[in-house]
């Protein structure tokens, strides 16, 4: 008799083994070690890493600074982020990739209305738009250090022509000019992705909402306007999001290209060097924090800037097919009213 399994109530003691090897604990196993290991995973490598790097930002330290060497400074490489005009100042040169985003963004959403629809060779031009994205930034740099070079590949098209290499500007080293280079070469490496994001969004759109305009009468502007753009809100504004804050954090193309030389030095690319030449590993953490809170606030207003651009469209009651039916219900509930009078 085993009395001893069965409590007073008559009821048998939980038993963690027999409740692991049924369904009902297998599955609760899984599911917590499933978020249990990603969690632990991005704890080390994410969030303490973070937050040794908030530490240092509060120190003036090297990386080999003995712990008990290093000097707390409190706020102060804060304070030079901004004074400093390597530092803060570098910022200035995101306005330049924010606009190249803007042309990049506006250029890709326009290849992808076309190519979403019926278009002979549409997969090819695809794919070919979509190349220079799948190649690493470091060769992209070297093809365009050596595209810009002067008397270099594009020198000789312009010569072809009809212009006088005298008369060309030194792409990477006129100051005027240098810049806008490295941009054109950052839009044609990222609007393949974010074209290729676009025709996805597109195509998911129904159909029978085209037809339904051309039957109304609108043209494939208002098609564009009332139809696509209130569909793919989500997806431009992502987009957007990420193409912002991908110019606030420029680094490849001027680091491979010129390697900051001639007013070309982004914000990542001076933080580069003074961690890593000058070893002001403290003032880099700062540099860091700071860009880090410019890119959390810039994603907070892109977002209160869209959610107010398409206000119209936040609901399904705000569809282009809702409000056609909406004032055809309207017109027949005003002819109904006459006839009745």
């Amino acid at each position: 008799m085993d009395g001893g399994i069965v409590d007073m109530e008559g009821k048998k003691p939980f038993s963690f083994t027999k409740w692991a090897k049924s369904r009902k604990g297998q599955q609760v196993i899984i599911c917590v070690a499933f978020m249990t290991i990603p969690l632990l995973l991005l704890f080390v490598f994410t969030y303490l890493p973070f937050a040794e790097m908030v530490k240092f930002s509060f120190y003036k330290m090297k990386y080999l600074t003995p712990v008990d060497q290093r000097k707390f400074v409190g706020f102060k490489n804060y304070i030079d982020v901004f004074r400093r005009d390597d530092c803060f100042g570098a910022l200035k040169l995101s306005l330049y990739y924010m606009v190249g985003a803007i042309i990049q963004l506006v250029l890709a959403l326009y290849l992808a209305t076309i190519l979403s629809f019926k278009v002979k060779g549409g997969n090819f031009f695809k794919g070919l738009m979509f190349f220079p994205y799948l190649i690493s930034g470091i060769a992209i740099g070297f093809i365009f250090k050596f595209f810009y070079t002067r008397g270099f590949v594009l020198d000789t098209i312009l010569q072809w022509c009809g212009f006088k290499l005298d008369n060309l500007p030194y792409w990477l080293k006129d100051q005027s000019i240098n810049n806008w280079s490295l941009v054109a070469t950052s839009v044609w490496r990222y609007f393949g992705q974010n074209m290729v994001l676009f025709i996805g969004a597109i195509m998911s759109v129904d159909a029978d909402l085209y037809e339904a305009a051309e039957l109304d009468g609108a043209n494939k502007f208002q098609q564009f306007k009332h139809i696509i753009l209130p569909s793919i809100k989500t997806i431009i504004t992502l987009n957007v999001i990420l193409s912002i804050t991908g110019s606030l954090s420029a680094f490849e193309q001027p680091y491979v290209i010129t390697d900051g030389a001639n007013g070309t030095g982004t914000y990542f690319v001076i933080m580069n060097e003074i961690a890593h030449v000058s070893q002001k590993v403290g003032l880099a953490s700062a540099m860091a924090v700071v860009l880090l809170l410019i890119i959390f606030a810039c994603t907070i207003l892109q977002k209160l800037f869209f959610k107010y651009i398409f206000r119209d469209a936040e609901s399904e009651d705000e569809s282009y097919k809702a409000k056609r039916a909406r004032l055809k219900a309207e017109k027949q509930a005003k002819k109904a009213g006459k006839g009745v009078a």
